[in-house]
């Protein structure tokens, strides 16, 4: 990590034709890093998986039912479930099935 020499602030590295240069992100100041240090300088952008939805196929019997209609066949009863699908200070989500035609939705 290099630091600015004129206010301090993290110098970034920035490859160019002519080698690698740290940069500094807030009054613009350059400098030309050492010759044996253009491999150690590489920017890494780390990304998170998304969580996937969990799809509910078995047991639908065990899953309690409720009076909702159907958005697909017009059905008033439905299977539901709540599931955290947001981050912990969200509401949970409801899913519910239809008991007819199988079609899931959700809401929140």
């Amino acid at each position: 990590m290099n630091f600015c020499p004129e206010c301090g602030n993290l110098m970034n590295p920035d490859k160019r034709e002519e080698g690698v240069v740290l940069v500094c992100s807030n009054c613009g100041h350059e400098e030309k890093a050492g010759s044996d240090t253009d491999e150690s300088y590489k920017m890494v952008k780390e990304t998170k998986k998304k969580e996937k939805t969990a799809v509910v196929e078995k047991d639908q019997e065990s899953l309690p039912k409720t009076s909702k209609k159907c958005p697909e066949c017009g059905h008033g009863k439905a299977y539901w479930w709540m599931q955290q699908t947001r981050s912990a200070d969200e509401p949970t989500t409801r899913f519910y099935r239809c008991v007819e035609c199988g079609h899931t939705w959700r809401e929140y």
